[in-house]
């Protein structure tokens, strides 16, 4: 299973719903933003060194973490050493290691985004009631429609009230799920642990939970 997790626009949370996503699928996330990575560090060979042939995909990954962690080089030398053609392969042998992968994609609508949804089974969108992050949004799912990522489900973050659930599921086509503004959240990310761990009954823990349970579903049908 290898789910992908894309907004068009950055800055709505992706990277928060893909580390929680993963730690309720019990899946290895994969730092995939190659420029500009936001996932928790690690000491030892990364995503940059996987695809610059340093490292195997497999030796990079961190079970040690709070969720199974492939992470990502932050220094523009390390991106700029890389093969992003290998990234396909790169997600492929970790998820035929570990069985199941959230990759953590890029924002916007760049070439490494495509790659990423290339090999995923599935994806969840990412994205926050204003309007310019629903407009990225719809370029977004056009983007994982032609390459025929099937889209199981919006996440619509930090959901105040301000945009209808029903008028995001239409114009997106698919179920949205809102995320409120959530204090527990916040602590999560500052603590770099899943929302789970911090507060488990929360609507918020709740909510991503229902996310990952709407993906291991729509993957069981196919």
């Amino acid at each position: 299973m290898i789910v992908a997790v894309i907004g068009g626009k950055g800055g709505v949370g992706k990277t928060t719903v893909a580390y929680n996503l993963a730690a309720a699928l019990e899946a290895v996330v994969v730092d995939a933003d190659l420029g500009m990575a936001d996932l928790p560090s690690a000491h030892g060979p990364d995503l940059h060194d996987v695809l610059a042939g340093r490292a195997s995909p497999i030796e990079a990954v961190r079970e040690e973490t709070p969720v199974a962690l492939l992470p990502c080089g932050r220094t523009l030398a390390g991106a700029r050493a890389t093969d992003p053609r290998k990234l396909v392969a790169a997600i492929e042998a970790v998820a035929a290691e570990y069985g199941r992968v959230v990759v953590d994609c890029p924002a916007g609508m760049g070439g490494d985004v495509g790659l990423a949804l290339h090999a995923a089974d599935a994806c969840v969108l990412v994205t926050a009631p204003t309007e310019a992050a629903l407009s990225d949004a719809v370029r977004a799912r056009a983007l994982a429609r032609e390459l025929d990522a099937g889209l199981v489900g919006i996440v619509l973050n930090r959901a105040d009230g301000s945009v209808s659930r029903d008028l995001v599921a239409r114009e997106l086509g698919a179920p949205v799920t809102p995320i409120p503004p959530s204090q527990s959240l916040e602590r999560a990310q500052r603590d770099g642990v899943p929302v789970t761990q911090v507060a488990p009954e929360s609507t918020v823990a709740e909510r991503l939970r229902s996310v990952a349970n709407a993906v291991q579903s729509s993957l069981n049908s196919l």
